[in-house]
């Protein structure tokens, strides 16, 4: 059966009402903000409720949304709104003193999210095994040690110090840069394997023998850009919400970064929302999770997410998310074009 325009009008407002007072919502309230009489909201509560988008937690009390009438709303009928000009500002102003940092960036963007939220929030920083090598850089630092940075197409820039039992001069740093160079830019980190940089290195010739530490050196960079990271913020706001029960569970959840991580690997684009027990994990029972990607230089790199109570200010949190999203995306593809 499809929903009238007056049935998604309750509907939308009985959600909006619970989120944001927590109590079940009744028809006079309604009846009055739509200037119809409470016997007509009371007649069209009860057929949302016989349909499944209500729930009536006791005899006399008013409606409060179902995990359906959540997703219709989701889905359909709730309005997102942009951040305004000032709440633009002041986010920028906090992102803009570390643009040049990937890893504070993401930080002060997660920190944000939570606040902005009153959510628990998570991020992941860029890499994983798709990403490509742009370049390798060596820098000598003392006579017999020098640093590898090797640059990722995720806008990632990894490096590891190493120590030769030999001296170090510029041409055989040259020669490093040269074969390292030609032989991993624009593969992917997932085929720079312990086997392929065997076989680099004993197409090195007489040099093969100088070339053992620099080669730890790569596959440890290439390691550190293939492994992501999930950073947390806000994680005691969600004892702001009663009804989640018992707390410590989520929590502990959320200490467990793989099997966030996994729950965070989305579809580009817009936004999406996981309703309680489409997050899949009984942990996360009473839940929401709202999840948005964000890209480097157009390839998808990371997600920006935000958890929190099923009620849960969906169009705000969604604007947050959105905005973040465009920001982070935008800096780190502007940061790996500079590199």
């Amino acid at each position: 059966m499809e929903l009238t325009p007056r049935k998604e009008k309750i509907l939308a407002a009985v959600i909006e009402g619970f989120v944001k007072h927590g109590e079940p919502v009744g028809s006079k309230i309604i009846a009055e903000r739509m200037g119809v009489s409470s016997a007509t909201v009371r007649n069209e509560m009860a057929s949302l409720a016989e349909l499944g988008f209500l729930e009536q937690p006791h005899t006399s009390a008013g409606r409060i949304p179902s995990e359906r009438g959540y997703r219709e709303y989701v889905d359909r009928l709730m309005q997102v709104r942009e951040l305004n000009p000032q709440e633009q500002s002041w986010i920028a102003s906090r992102l803009v003193s570390d643009m040049y940092d990937p890893e504070q960036l993401l930080s002060q963007a997660v920190q944000l999210a939570a606040e902005f939220s009153r959510c628990a929030a998570a991020v992941t920083t860029p890499g994983g095994t798709g990403a490509r090598v742009k370049a390798v850089q060596l820098v000598q630092t003392s006579r017999r040690t020098a640093m590898l940075l090797l640059m990722s197409s995720a806008g990632t820039m990894k490096s590891k110090m190493f120590r030769c039992d030999y001296d170090l001069t510029n041409d055989i740093l040259r020669v490093f840069f040269r074969i390292f160079n030609e032989s991993v830019t624009g593969k992917a980190v997932s085929e720079i394997t312990p086997a392929f940089l065997q076989s680099l290195g004993a197409s090195l010739g007489e040099m093969y023998s100088l070339a053992g530490a620099p080669l730890w050196a790569l596959l440890e960079a290439v390691d550190d850009t293939a492994h992501t990271e999930t950073l947390l913020s806000g994680q005691m706001n969600l004892l702001l919400y009663p009804e989640l029960g018992n707390v410590r569970r989520v929590l502990g959840f959320l200490e467990r970064r793989e099997e966030l991580s996994d729950l965070l690997v989305q579809k580009p684009g817009r936004v999406t929302v996981l309703i309680g027990h489409e997050c899949g994990w009984p942990e996360l029972e009473g839940m929401s999770l709202l999840t948005a990607r964000y890209s480097v230089d157009g390839q998808d790199a990371g997600a920006i997410a935000v958890t929190g109570p099923v009620r849960m200010d969906y169009p705000g949190v969604t604007a947050i998310l959105e905005y973040l999203s465009r920001q982070i995306s935008m800096q780190l593809t502007m940061l790996a074009r500079e590199e």
